[in-house]
């Protein structure tokens, strides 16, 4: 099968500060401030063409950092990553500026994809229509709700029909009836044959939708394989977190960030 995603080795990092004065002086000195801290270490992962694909995890994962390397919005530290298409992320407010209207922030994205002001006049329609954001369409994004945000995102993004469509918790929010409706539309991108990335919190979601389960814990791989197969796993663990207190979850991260030093060594 023909190869939509590699991750290679990637490792995402970043700076953590305790205040603008030690940012500054590890911009303007020699001297390193600051505290590394590894979002994610050495993930290797691959996706095949037509493969759906369920982030899961718990928060502080690396979900969403992973879907915004596949999506070419933020770098990678190290490793390499290939993406064989044009890749879409659908995320609340991913890529939407607050001071535009609905309908030039569709203009404005449309753009930057490439399309062709005459082609944007002939999406504008569907994109509106699927969003039902009817009039709201002409007021500036900054007063739109996270899900009216994630409605206009999810619209433009699906009417634009990119090979690989990654979608990051944005049918968290909302209404039941607009899930459903961009459901039913991800179901026709996989009946095409498209690869899809699906980033939940929703379990019932992902069983419903995906084919294949990516679990991350603390920035690194716990599970990569099936539905069938690393989804009862996960689901026990989940109970077990639930269950577990406060210092005991720290206790729970504490040793997992030591596996993750392993990685990077």
């Amino acid at each position: 099968m023909e190869k939509s995603i590699r991750v290679k080795n990637v490792s995402k990092k970043y700076k953590l500060y305790k205040n603008k004065k030690e940012q500054l002086l590890d911009v303007v000195t020699r001297k390193s401030y600051g505290q590394d801290f590894y979002a994610l270490a050495n993930i290797d992962f691959e996706a095949e063409k037509g493969d759906v694909v369920g982030f899961i995890g718990i928060n502080g994962s690396g979900k969403s950092t992973l879907s915004n390397i596949i999506a070419g919005i933020v770098p990678e530290t190290t490793g390499t990553v290939e993406v064989n298409g044009d890749a879409a992320l659908i995320a609340v407010s991913a890529g939407l500026k607050g001071d535009l209207t609905g309908r030039e922030n569709i203009e404005l994205k449309c753009l930057m994809l490439g399309f062709s002001k005459k082609e944007i006049k002939n999406m504008e329609d569907d994109i509106i229509e699927f969003s039902e954001l009817g009039e709201f369409i002409d007021q500036p994004v900054k007063s739109y709700s996270s899900g009216m945000k994630s409605r206009l995102g999810f619209a433009i993004s699906v009417t634009v029909d990119p090979d690989i469509l990654i979608i990051d918790e944005a049918l968290s929010v909302g209404d039941k009836t607009f899930a459903e409706k961009s459901l039913a539309k991800m179901k026709q991108f996989k009946e095409k044959g498209k690869t899809m990335i699906f980033v939940s919190h929703s379990i019932a979601q992902v069983k419903q939708f995906c084919e294949k389960i990516l679990w991350l814990e603390y920035g690194t791989v716990k599970d990569f394989g099936t539905v069938e197969e690393v989804m009862p796993k996960y689901e026990k663990f989940i109970r077990q977190w639930r269950k577990m207190s406060k210092a005991e979850r720290e206790t729970y991260k504490q040793e997992a960030d030591k596996r993750k030093k392993k990685f990077l060594k």
